[in-house]
């Protein structure tokens, strides 16, 4: 098989593509990727010498089309998925997330060519933190930032797609990875970063919201089988049972990094901060027998601390202009 995977650079695309090469030989892996800030190539050196490498544009036709000509499936990983920036700046996340999306289901509708689609659990809102639900393949979308607005939009597009023009494609919506190569502008890389650094974590808020972690491998792994074994047209939500609120994230952090469990700092709450993401992987644990590999959070969060102790030569270029950006929004 030949796969084309987008946004290969990036955090969860890396991963995936290290992956695929190390338990799957035999495997030939294209990444196509247009190295944004969040994108490094350098996350794909361990694989370098297996894979091919090109820089693009997902919303690029004339890149994206013999690409996909040369493919026999393409995991679409490429997004830009960063709420507070989708907050401040709209645009990126249409190009790439909309019309990024669009290209490329032109692409495979002209080639015949299996599609995956990688999307977010945000697209459904959020749940109440008393709230005993989760969200499932049939709970309706209320994405409440420019991010999740556009993620749901693409979902939408590719379902159009499969109905109208018969393009062979699954979707999945994954609860909040963590991991090795994870940029620090995210949550839990940053807060690890910043401790490396003898600097406080940072809470929005009252610290009280809910986020389902999974580790990035388990994400991965259910990637492969959805796109081995999935139905044609359907949705899976992944997700590992792993609701942590905000505030244990980082106190586990603290108590991992050998700091007291109260020291960090309230910031305030960014807008429309959802308040609870919660997901039901039953479809996918009983359709396709998938079961997460890292079923404590806390031994995934250690492992996650101990790979950026080791690799502080893979993020350090990043810390300095992070840190400048979130203090110019006082966070």
């Amino acid at each position: 098989m030949h796969i084309l995977v987008t946004g290969g650079a990036g955090f969860i695309g890396a991963n995936f593509v290290q992956q695929v090469v190390r338990e799957h030989p035999g495997t030939k892996v294209t990444v196509l990727d247009a190295l944004t800030y969040a994108g490094d190539e350098h996350s794909l050196d361990p694989v370098a010498d297996a894979i091919t490498f090109v820089k693009g544009d997902v919303a690029d036709a004339d890149t994206v089309d013999p690409l996909v000509a040369d493919a026999d499936a393409v995991v679409h990983f490429a997004a830009e998925s960063h709420n507070d920036n989708s907050l401040a700046e709209p645009w990126p996340f249409v190009r790439t997330n909309i019309v990024g999306t669009y290209t490329l289901l032109e692409a495979v509708r002209r080639h015949g060519t299996r599609y995956h689609h990688i999307s977010t659990d945000e697209v459904y809102g959020d749940l109440e933190l008393d709230d005993p639900a989760k969200f499932t393949p049939e709970t309706p979308y209320n994405p409440s930032s420019p991010y999740s607005a556009t993620k749901a939009g693409s979902d939408m597009l590719v379902r159009a797609w499969v109905r109208s023009f018969g393009v062979a494609a699954t979707i999945s919506n994954c609860s909040n990875n963590y991991g090795p190569y994870q940029h620090v502008e995210k949550f839990i890389p940053r807060q690890i970063t910043n401790l490396i650094d003898g600097v406080r974590p940072k809470l929005y808020g009252t610290g009280q919201n809910v986020r389902d972690w999974i580790h990035v491998d388990d994400h991965n792994a259910a990637v492969w089988q959805i796109l081995a074994q999935g139905r044609i047209g359907e949705t899976y939500l992944i997700g590992a049972d792993g609701e942590v609120d905000n505030k244990t994230v980082v106190e586990t952090l603290l108590e991992l990094m050998g700091q007291p469990a109260d020291a960090y700092d309230l910031v305030s709450d960014r807008p429309g901060h959802d308040l609870r993401y919660a997901i039901d992987a039953t479809r996918l644990r009983e359709e396709l027998g998938w079961e997460p590999r890292y079923t404590s959070f806390r031994d995934g969060l250690a492992a996650t601390v101990a790979w950026y102790r080791a690799n502080e030569d893979w993020w350090r270029p990043q810390k300095d202009a992070t840190e400048a950006k979130y203090a110019s929004l006082g966070r």
